[in-house]
């Protein structure tokens, strides 16, 4: 079986230097909103070329021209939103099934607590079990998953701020590499971090194959 979503995604980053490819900056983009758009299209190629030099990884190449250039929502500024954290009294301990059938030991390590759109939302943000906390794993659901985005969600990832204030950047969600590739062991987000709003922001479906979760 091949290494865990979370493992690979970070060696593919440190292979391409594409920081974005496994997760989203943790400050939000300066300047005007043309050049933030720009900045996150041009990220998106970069992604696409990576995986592509990565042949069969994490997308198998028989099914490169199904999946690439990957889809997206257009980039909407108003998903890139500040963010508090508050850390966990105690590191909380919990499993999470995996698209393997298995069972990840995760850490909540603390919330993510934010406004979208006008309405107050929180995430919470985890460890994998006995590592340090200086990486934060968000995975999340919302109202689009299954239907517009991958039925077992889509992750964001952060760099440990040492201020709690973080930038939640919907538009850099990303599909878990289960979803193109079955042998990948990606963890399925808890109930609690289901958003009860439609996140039309970052990665969605390729509209010609909609596969439900764990495939």
């Amino acid at each position: 079986m091949r290494a865990s979503v979370l493992s690979s995604a970070r060696r593919l980053v440190a292979l391409s230097l594409l920081v974005v490819a496994a997760g989203c900056d943790d400050t939000k983009p300066a300047g005007p909103v043309t050049g933030y758009v720009s900045t996150v299209q041009a990220e998106r190629v970069r992604k696409d070329e990576a995986f592509r030099r990565q042949i069969d990884e994490p997308i198998p190449l028989a099914k490169q021209q199904l999946y690439l250039p990957l889809k997206y929502f257009p980039v909407d500024p108003a998903y890139s939103v500040t963010a508090s954290f508050t850390p966990a009294a105690v590191r909380t301990p919990l499993q999470m099934p995996t698209s393997t059938g298995q069972l990840r030991d995760m850490e909540r390590v603390g919330t993510l607590s934010f406004t979208l759109k006008g309405q107050l939302m929180s995430l919470g943000a985890f460890v994998e079990k006995g590592t340090p906390p200086s990486r934060l794993f968000v995975p999340f659901t919302d109202l689009t998953s299954g239907a517009e985005t991958y039925a077992a969600g889509r992750y964001l990832e952060f760099d440990r701020s040492a201020t709690g204030i973080y930038t939640i950047d919907f538009n850099r969600a990303f599909h878990p590499y289960c979803y193109y590739n079955e042998t990948y062991d990606c963890p399925y987000p808890p109930p609690s971090n289901r958003l009860p709003t439609p996140v039309r922001a970052g990665e969605k479906l390729a509209q010609s194959n909609i596969p439900s979760a764990g495939r």
